[in-house]
């Protein structure tokens, strides 16, 4: 892999390799864009492969999450972190402090929270040496666990695709098919359930599945058949590059919207689903509640101007489906021009600020 050649390519910023040979600590931390500002992204601990399978996941979650956030209107650029072990054997306390002191290097260009293979613990540990970390245990004025607020953010963004579609938010009565049913999708089920939503759900865990039989009334279907059914929306909330050539032809819905990252296999998955006439909520933009309630601690974490930020999805999905009418492009398309055209004004104006400091000095 040509690195510089790759970063060059996508216009990123820093590739940070961090080794502490006492806790067995390697880790990568990317920063892709720091133009809305310090760059808000969770670290992710995986056992890869290969140290250039690590490096790549960095480099393209990092950049996910500049979208993300820009999306989201936070004033946050993208980064992110991989830890490289097993999560479930090669962790402990010297690991994520030795990590907390090279975030704490960067002074504040980088800021993380929890993802794959972390929890609220490990950000506990990395906070006993920067406060460069977000989504602490609420002992420490954090908001908590992230997923419930996701899921909410996921149901309102449902709600406007669903308006998109069918010309009315309303989800009483409309068949929803649920892929996966794990923390986020099980609390957005409840939503759907309270709205009076019609529930239909697969997962590989059979425990997922009874659990939302029995407090939602749900109808449980085989993994494989869940692209199948008979409903009004899909709702990925399981694994990513779902939309594909082999499952597209099986959908019957009028929309798609979901939790579950990188959905789409490949943008000509989006430019298909398009002209299917089907309503889809670009991923990063609708799970972006979890980002938007963490970085809310940044200001010193109040749960009711969150909520409000969050409910802004619906506002955001509905500017998305507006772009893409009205230049005729796949939302997915639609989504990454709002965030660039977003990074692009802010880049703009903040270059405009430095030029005239400089003509103010030059003037002296």
């Amino acid at each position: 892999m040509e690195i510089f050649k790759y970063m060059e390519t996508y216009d990123y910023e820093q590739l940070v390799f961090c080794q502490d040979k006492t806790s067995g600590l390697k880790a990568i931390i990317a920063i892709h864009d720091t133009t809305l500002g310090p760059a808000l992204g969770g670290t992710r601990m995986w056992n890869y492969a290969t140290e250039e399978e690590a490096i790549e996941d960095a480099l393209r979650l990092a950049k996910g999450m500049t979208y993300k956030n820009a999306a989201a209107g936070l004033n946050l650029g993208g980064g992110k972190t991989v830890i490289i072990g097993d999560p479930l054997k090669d962790k402990n306390e010297e690991m994520f402090r030795a990590f907390g002191r090279f975030i704490q290097g960067l002074n504040g260009r980088y800021i993380t929270a929890e993802d794959v293979g972390t929890t609220v613990e490990d950000m506990d540990l990395i906070y006993e040496e920067t406060n460069y970390v977000t989504g602490i245990s609420p002992a420490f004025g954090s908001s908590g666990n992230p997923s419930p607020v996701t899921a909410y953010g996921v149901y309102v963004g449902m709600k406007a695709a669903a308006k998109e579609a069918y010309g009315d938010d309303s989800l009483k009565g409309k068949t929803v098919a649920v892929q996966g049913v794990g923390n986020v999708a099980y609390t957005l089920c409840k939503h759907l359930h309270e709205e009076g939503a019609n529930l239909i759900v697969a997962d590989i865990n059979q425990q997922s599945v009874n659990r939302a039989v029995n407090d939602f009334g749900a109808i449980a279907v085989g993994v494989d058949e869940i692209y199948s059914q008979d409903a009004d929306i899909f709702a990925p909330c399981a694994m990513g590059a779902i939309i594909n050539d082999n499952t597209i032809p099986q959908l019957k819905v009028k929309v798609i919207a979901g939790s579950a990252n990188n959905q789409l296999k490949d943008p000509k998955h989006g430019d298909i689903i398009h002209e299917m006439g089907i309503a889809y909520a670009p991923d990063y933009v609708i799970n972006s509640g979890g980002v938007i309630n963490v970085a809310d601690e940044l200001y010193g974490y109040n749960h009711e101007r969150a909520m409000k930020r969050v409910d802004g999805i619906y506002d955001t999905i509905e500017k998305i489906f507006a772009i893409s009418k009205r230049e005729g492009v796949p939302t997915y398309v639609a989504a990454d021009r709002l965030a660039e055209e977003r990074i692009a004004r802010v880049g703009k104006s903040r270059g405009q600020f430095l030029q005239n400091g400089k003509n103010i000095l030059n003037g002296r």
